[in-house]
């Protein structure tokens, strides 16, 4: 193919006034069944995303719709401005989509294959080369960059993808799974790899992964028989379903004046389970607090100093999971 005598236009990056991915009503059936039912949700720009959900919840199905590869039944989906129905190849110029189960070449070298794909994607020979560069390294892909694809690791393949999705630059990537089937030191640099590109693109994520979801996206969509049953950072969901989080406390005294104690640090402070002192006197205590309590470890500290007949040994704070929280957002909220 003859080089085009004018470099080929880049995706302009999209303005910071408008969303990312906005998403609205979004419905999808087959053959009269809902896949989708009223999705909406949207991602600003420089965010990574997380969708959540169990098998068949339609995160599949969205994730076609939203890269121009399925037409929705309803509603109105924009990709970086760009509205989805009426532009489906325009939108695909904007992103780098990368599948579960990604198809790669076996018999192409790596470096072979992101040359080809560079040139499907429309660049030139000129910025090609300085970009396999970068990606290269970003993807820590130097060593392998001469090897056949099919005798790569897991962890090497997934790299190459994701290589791949970001080879162009698009100002939105869409990663299926992908951390799926790595060992925990591949999944590792690929988390690292995902947070690199935090503020300078949009990364949405499908997972079953949960505790990488926590780690690498700054809010989560979790959807359930076709609807969105709870959106938001990882820290606001678990209070929204659980409170603040529970206490843990050691510590020895007259237990019987704990009660008290407690009630002067907040009204609503209390133990959740019994005082079973050890042969040294110290128990451990669960203590509760209501849901829009603050975090009190300060004042429980500072009440149990001004009360010298208790010895404090430990405090800690205990969290729900995001496991925790999708399976109460997915089974209290399902229809």
């Amino acid at each position: 193919m003859p080089e085009a005598a004018t470099e080929p236009s880049v995706p302009p990056p999209p303005t910071a006034a408008a969303p990312a991915i906005v998403v609205r009503d979004l419905v999808k059936t087959y053959a009269g069944h809902p896949a989708v039912r009223g999705v909406s949700f949207e991602v600003a720009h420089g965010e990574i995303i997380g969708l959540l959900g169990p098998n068949g919840a339609g995160k599949s199905t969205t994730l076609r719709i939203l890269t121009g590869y399925l037409p929705a039944t309803s509603g109105h989906v924009t990709v970086c401005g760009i509205d989805v129905a009426a532009q489906p190849a325009e939108v695909k110029n904007h992103l780098g989509f990368m599948p579960e189960n990604n198809p790669l070449p076996e018999d192409m070298r790596v470096r072979e294959y992101l040359h080809f794909r560079g040139r499907l994607k429309g660049l030139t020979r000129r910025r090609l080369g300085p970009r396999l560069d970068e990606v290269t390294h970003l993807c820590d892909l130097g060593r392998v960059r001469d090897r056949i694809i099919g005798k790569l690791s897991k962890g090497y393949r997934q790299r190459v993808g994701i290589a791949d999705a970001i080879l162009a630059e698009p100002p939105l990537i869409i990663m299926d799974e992908p951390t799926i089937g790595l060992d925990p030191h591949q999944i590792l640099t690929v988390r690292d790899l995902i947070a690199s590109l935090r503020g300078r693109m949009t990364v949405l994520i499908s997972s079953h992964i949960l505790p990488e979801i926590e780690m690498t996206c700054d809010r989560v969509v979790i959807v359930n028989q076709g609807r969105v049953v709870a959106a938001g950072a990882p820290a606001d969901l678990r209070r929204e379903f659980f409170g603040p989080g529970h206490y843990e406390i050691e510590l020895a005294g007259p237990f019987d004046e704990l009660p008290a104690l407690l009630a002067a640090v907040h009204p609503r402070l209390a133990s959740l389970s019994a005082a079973t002192p050890g042969a040294d006197g110290f128990a451990t205590l669960r203590l509760g607090a209501p849901h829009d309590a603050p975090d009190l470890r300060e004042a429980l500290v500072n009440a149990l100093a001004r009360a010298p007949r208790f010895r404090l040994r430990s405090l800690t704070r205990t969290r729900h999971t995001l496991e925790e929280v999708f399976l109460a957002a997915t089974q209290a909220k399902a229809a």
